[in-house]
């Protein structure tokens, strides 16, 4: 099982579940919970199992309940005892449920097959809860660009795991990938670059897709925060809207990996209202509470040169252009709130001065001291950083063991630890152009740091995870992911 629970103790006694065993549940978060109980025995099994609605459970049955529950295990704990008469889940949110479900559907396929097919789970109490709240998964669908159905499949993945937040990369400098309606070059030229061969390649997924995904990961108990990059990584963008950038164009797509000096213009009114259209096409499609605005590599050089730049940081008072980014960022910022929703970007968004409210995404490895400075005046942290979470980095240099070294607090952090919300797994897309090579790079790793993000640190153990990898090797076979090097 992985992530492994916080607590388990064996009972006496076994209880048998197979086609026929009654599923049951208590009100609407007992249905999702019990119908991604089923839908895993479906694929795994091929049982389609019964579910209804009931109070109370039956005999030699699966009961999922809102009721009874210890509070202090949150909305995402859970308590699950099996025993010889029945298994049952108790939760006191829709979320435990939920993992409570996925646990058992683990213990379930990993018990040994009996007579008619019946598995024999052996009696036990399980209290589970997460050490941190974000546990996320970070995709990059610009520089290649998945199917829909393989983010489904990394939905199903990551829910079987516990994680929560699916951080959806839809903008970059090469491809833009959302459709936005009052600007219809983004879909007719941003979303589209010069391959090597000279045919266009790119795309978009239309807004009817990202609802289905957005419901699809909601179903799972995962959240979906979409980033769209500001004020660097726009060159698609501006390829679409050139008059959006200091010196008017022409641009063009990006056709090369790496940072590129031109950005949105800082001192121009336009962007502001350019951006604020997307985003607000972004909130309808999107209901959680944060957005990810990037802010990350953005080059000062065409700000120090734009004559609208410059009168913007002398009529706002500011110092730089690192001020002028910060400011940039603080009125997006203030936007977002008007709306309720709150602001995250990449730790360069530290640089001249926080927003008040932003979460820092700490990424660069070697900026601790950025993520720690932040958390100590107040900013809520999510840990990414590039020492053990970029899983776009070769296994030569992040083996699966590195990578469950990961610990989203760093030791400086002390009494500020509490700010750090949680951490995940980057996949950036640069060098996988297929789904196959995606699928090489982040898994099994992304099973390790599901991990560090679940299990109290205490009960982490190398030489356990590893043995509890081959069972998670099988179920990737399953499900066709083509994995790669295993240690």
């Amino acid at each position: 099982m992985i992530p492994k629970p916080a607590s388990q103790h064996p009972l006496d006694g076994s209880l048998a579940i197979g086609e026929k065993t009654p599923v049951t549940f208590h009100g609407v978060a007992g249905s999702k919970a019990a119908q991604g109980f089923a839908r895993w025995l479906r694929l795994w099994m091929g049982w389609r199992l019964p579910t209804q609605e009931a109070e109370d459970p039956k005999p030699n049955g699966v009961h999922f309940s809102l009721e009874g529950a210890d509070e202090s295990l949150g909305d995402e704990g859970y308590e699950l005892l099996v025993a010889p008469t029945g298994a049952v889940v108790r939760a006191n949110g829709e979320a435990g449920l939920f993992y409570g479900g996925q646990t058992l559907a683990c213990l379930v396929r990993e018990a040994t097959a009996g007579a008619g097919g019946q598995r024999s789970i052996p009696a036990a109490v399980v209290r589970d809860e997460p050490r941190f709240a974000w546990r996320e998964s970070m995709l990059d669908c610009c520089r290649h660009m998945p199917s829909v159905a393989y983010i489904e499949r990394h939905l199903d993945l990551m829910a079987l795991l516990k994680l929560n937040r699916f951080h959806w990369h839809l903008t970059e400098d090469q491809g833009w990938r959302i459709q936005i309606d009052r600007y219809p070059r983004l879909m007719e030229v941003a979303a589209y670059r010069k391959a090597e061969n000279g045919a266009p390649y790119g795309g978009f997924y239309t807004k009817d897709e990202i609802r289905h995904i957005v419901r699809y990961a909601k179903e799972r108990c995962i959240e979906v925060v979409p980033e769209i990059e500001m004020p660097g990584h726009s060159m698609a963008a501006l390829a679409a809207y050139p008059e959006l950038g200091c010196t008017g164009g022409p641009y063009e797509v990006g056709t090369k990996w790496g940072i590129y000096e031109d950005i949105y213009c800082a001192g121009n009114d336009a962007v502001f209202e350019f951006l604020q259209g997307v985003l607000e096409e972004v909130l309808e499609l999107f209901p959680f509470g944060w957005v990810h605005i990037g802010g990350d590599e953005a080059p000062k050089a065409r700000w120090e040169r734009c004559p609208k730049c410059q009168a913007r940081i002398r009529a706002e008072g500011l110092k730089d252009e690192f001020e002028l980014q910060s400011w940039f960022i603080r009125r997006m910022e203030a936007w977002l709130a008007e709306r309720g929703r709150r602001l995250i970007g990449w730790d360069e968004i530290h640089e001249g001065g926080l927003p008040p409210s932003a979460t820092v995404q700490w990424w660069r490895g070697w900026m601790k001291d950025v993520a720690v400075e932040a958390a100590r005046h107040g900013h809520e942290i999510v840990s990414t950083p590039t020492s053990h979470c970029y899983l776009d980095y070769g296994y030569e240099e992040y083996s699966v063991e590195h990578t469950y070294g990961f610990d989203p607090i760093p030791e400086e952090l002390d009494a500020a630890a509490a700010k750090v919300l949680g951490g995940g797994g980057n996949m950036w897309t640069e060098h996988t152009p297929t789904e196959a090579e995606m699928d090489r790079q982040i898994w099994p790793r992304k099973a390790a740091i599901a991990e560090c993000l679940w299990t109290p640190k205490e009960g982490k153990s190398w030489p356990d995870f590893e043995r509890r990898l081959s069972g998670f090797q099988g179920l990737l076979k399953e499900l066709g992911v083509r994995y790669g090097p295993w240690v």
